[in-house]
């Protein structure tokens, strides 16, 4: 009985495993296009900066990152190996693109992040400037009495 317990026990780690590493994705993929929800929703861009920083912070080397930390926790309660490597040393590395051009994904992230910001930039500046604008004579005047 206490066996069924430990795979159990295992089983749910290794969901655990599966989450961490779906969030991981999500993650990057909101690092990458979140600035792009800014375009129509423009206070959006207030957390993709925050996620963009952070993501800067990490590849820097300045803090560990969470999900890593946390997915070696769960790996290591389901009876699998600690991690050697981050999830993009992993995963992202000569999986989706050589290793040697590292430097360059890094920029083209950085780039395609500089447009989505722009591009919200530029859009909130429209809305703003086709707003009608009200004179100063042409406001209310309160008077003051509470």
């Amino acid at each position: 009985m206490a066996r069924c317990g430990r795979v159990g026990i295992r089983v749910e780690n290794e969901a655990v495993v599966t989450v961490i590493l779906g969030a991981h994705f999500a993650y990057l993929g909101y690092l990458v296009l979140g600035g792009f929800l800014a375009w129509r929703w423009p206070k959006a861009i207030w957390p993709h900066l925050v996620a963009c920083a952070w993501g800067v912070l990490i590849v820097a080397g300045w803090v560990d990152c969470p999900l890593t930390w946390a997915e070696d926790w769960a790996r290591q309660r389901a009876g699998q190996a600690p991690l050697t490597q981050g999830f993009i040393d992993r995963y992202l590395d000569n999986a989706i693109y050589p290793e040697r051009y590292v430097d360059v994904v890094r920029l083209a992230v950085a780039l395609i992040v500089a447009i989505s910001w722009a591009g919200a930039y530029r859009r909130h500046r429209r809305l703003r400037d086709r707003r009608p604008r009200q004179s100063v004579a042409a406001r209310p005047v309160s008077s003051g009495d509470g």
